[in-house]
């Protein structure tokens, strides 16, 4: 946990968090803060800071907070993922957004197995989870919007020719001669598919909307490899 994530409900007073839980026990057993000593904190969707332990015990460690930084930008990116199996799925979502993905479809597949959207995974509060995990790593604070659509050809027919405006669309897809672009740094909209990839139907929905096919090489990567490949080639030290 390099940044210790902060709700607004943390606050009792302005300037003035308690915590409990999870954060208290990184605080006391990780960082192993005393009174007097500094953390590096930031406030969901807020600013990023410091703050002072006033006071801990057993039970809570109370805070004076200071903020006064604005988070690292996000990536100029809007990612339509096939779902992962559960498994991988958190460690995925994780990863993206430590990467700086500030919004991602989750999207059906031909390859993509009916259990997997029975998952309790994909509640909201347990995605919000995984976020906060890749946003403590990053030491960011700007939450991930992540939408869930379990028809594929209507979201690529009806919703993505205006999600994906006005940007470059890529599919990554390993049949396909033309290598993934290097530092673009510019809007993109990129499709990433399940284990085994887009099926050549789903590949040629996405061309019509515009999407160009792209490749790592020679190499079949899985997803969680893949996509920090993508993201790193796309938009590498930002």
């Amino acid at each position: 946990m390099n940044l210790i994530l902060l709700e607004n409900s943390d606050f009792v007073a302005p300037g003035r968090a308690v915590l409990f839980g999870r954060r208290h026990q990184h605080i006391s057993e990780v960082h192993r803060a005393q009174a007097g000593e500094q953390l590096k904190v930031g406030l969901v969707d807020g600013q990023i800071g410091s703050a002072t332990v006033l006071y801990a015990d057993a039970e809570r460690i109370e805070l004076g907070v200071s903020l006064q930084q604005a988070p690292p930008p996000g990536l100029p990116l809007t990612l339509i993922l096939a779902l992962p199996r559960p498994k991988m799925l958190k460690r995925t979502i994780q990863h993206a957004t430590a990467l700086g993905v500030k919004k991602l479809y989750l999207i059906n597949a031909y390859r993509v197995e009916k259990s997997y959207w029975q998952s309790p995974w994909l509640a909201e509060d347990k995605l919000r989870e995984q976020c906060v995990l890749g946003l403590e790593q990053a030491v960011d604070t700007a939450m991930p919007q992540i939408e869930l659509r379990k028809r594929f050809k209507p979201f690529v027919e009806d919703e993505l020719p205006s999600i994906a405006a006005d940007s470059v669309k890529l599919v990554a897809h390993p049949v396909t001669d033309t290598p993934c672009p290097v530092d673009i740094d510019t809007a993109t909209t990129l499709a990433v598919g399940p284990e085994g990839g887009f099926i050549p139907y789903e590949v040629e929905k996405l061309q019509e909307q515009g999407f160009s096919s792209v490749h790592l090489g020679p190499r079949i990567l899985r997803v969680e490899t893949a996509l920090p490949v993508l993201l790193s080639r796309l938009f590498p030290a930002r």
